[in-house]
């Protein structure tokens, strides 16, 4: 391990890649506590230390930004509007007939996906910015009621002028984000945006894990971190896991030529839909919070029977009823997303037309069902794994007193474990091509 390690070193072209990666994730960082225009830092410190910062979706917003939001920098936003886009355009896969023809146009298409891609990153930049700056000046940023009075005055000028420059100093962030994170795919070690992801919930973890040392002391911290091995090791069996259906290519003759007559298989895997049915629910959960919210009244009379039965149940994650409702979202939003990504009709088609088919199986629309019965029984397990992942954080908030971010579940582990895979096959990869021996043996 420690051998392969010093031959990246010793590589010129890995070496320059790296040391790119590794400078573009510090600058990153670094814009991430350079507070917005017009924004008091003293207050906004003021509020981080005497509050235990937002729940709900804007906890997630926070998280995916490496807490940047709550900061106010100019990084707020981090790269989330990136990754609603993103989501957007592969949804939009399946309404629009044009963009379904881009996906199978090839390289030439999906370089026009990424420009619409971006086009909607900067549209969503200027919406989630000026929300952001709305709720700050409202003093709601760190919830109603708070009590601090530093959290009623996050804003030094709350001019238009002044917010107008405040909105276009976040959305130019999000932009140079998206810039950096396409400069790391090109010159750096790859996956540019999945490594600035990486990063944002990296930095939460030193946080997190104090957080819990100080409130529960050394024996909880110590098992908490034997938990989070445990629970490492079991979501990198299951990411790693796939069920791989046979595929059989019959040969061919071409002029004097044969072609065909190999075996491969298709790789089905368990968890086909990564983190995405987790931040749905996540998104969807959070919108009875923020009806609420604004329908609580300000002058100190009772809200309505309505708006106490959402506080009471659908706002606090340790609720038995929260807890229940996002489980089964998930489920929900797991076959949902793996329905409109993998179209089993596509790759039978295709299959058809390079002579390939499943051995027992008829090739065309008998295959199309096959696959489609076999991903229908792989995604039931991976739902119910995403669903418990997704609850460990909500139940170390019941237990051991931790926040939304317990480092060691939900869309935090599961991204980290993630990129770090797939980073390491790169670096694997680029490995056996100058040297013939990877990174892990």
């Amino acid at each position: 391990m420690f051998s392969a390690i010093a031959r990246i070193f010793r590589t010129p072209d890995l070496r320059r890649k790296i040391l790119f990666t590794i400078g573009i994730i510090a600058l990153y960082r670094f814009g991430a506590h350079i507070p917005a225009p017009f924004v008091s830092y003293p207050n906004v410190q003021l509020c981080l230390e005497q509050t235990a910062g937002t729940d709900g979706l804007m906890s997630l917003v926070n998280l995916f930004s490496g807490g940047a939001l709550l900061q106010l920098s100019i990084f707020a936003l981090g790269v989330m509007p990136y990754i609603t886009a993103s989501i957007i355009t592969q949804l939009l896969r399946v309404v629009i007939p044009h963009f379904e023809t881009l996906q199978k146009e090839g390289q030439a298409g999906q370089a026009k996906l990424t420009q619409y891609t971006r086009y909607l990153t900067i549209a969503l930049a200027l919406l989630q910015s000026t929300t952001l700056i709305t709720v700050a000046r409202t003093g709601q940023l760190f919830g109603a009621n708070t009590g601090v009075a530093a959290c009623d005055n996050l804003l030094t000028n709350d001019s238009v002028l002044s917010q107008a420059m405040m909105i276009l100093a976040l959305t130019a962030g999000t932009g140079l984000i998206m810039w950096m994170a396409e400069l790391v795919t090109e010159r750096g070690i790859g996956n540019g945006m999945s490594l600035l992801i990486f990063t944002s919930i990296a930095a939460s973890f030193p946080g997190a894990l104090g957080a819990i040392w100080a409130s529960n002391g050394f024996e909880i911290f110590a098992l908490v971190i034997l938990i989070g091995i445990v629970i490492i090791a079991l979501i990198v069996f299951v990411e790693q896991s796939q069920r791989r259906v046979p595929v059989q290519y019959a040969k061919r003759m071409v002029g004097r030529r044969t072609y065909g007559g190999t075996s491969t298989y298709i790789p089905i895997k368990v968890n086909m839909a990564g983190v995405i049915p987790v931040i749905f629910a996540s998104s969807l959960l959070y919108l009875p919070a923020l009806i609420s919210q604004f329908n609580t009244p300000t002058d100190g009379s009772a809200p309505a029977a309505w708006v106490v039965w959402i506080n009471d149940y659908l706002t606090t994650g340790d609720h038995p009823l929260y807890m229940a409702l996002y489980f089964l979202l998930i489920i929900g939003f797991t076959y949902f997303y793996v329905e409109i990504t993998f179209n089993p009709d596509d790759v039978a088609d295709n299959m058809k037309k390079y002579g390939g088919f499943v051995p027992g199986v008829r090739a065309g629309r008998p295959t199309a069902e096959y696959l489609r019965f076999v991903i229908s029984r792989i995604t039931f397990p991976g739902s119910i794994y995403l669903g418990l992942v997704a609850l460990i954080p909500l139940i170390a908030l019941s237990t051991v007193q931790a926040n939304q971010n317990f480092p060691f579940g939900g869309t935090s582990i599961l991204i980290m474990v993630g990129v770090g895979l797939e980073t390491v096959k790169q670096i694997d990869a680029q490995l056996q091509q100058r040297h013939y021996e990877g990174l892990l043996r």
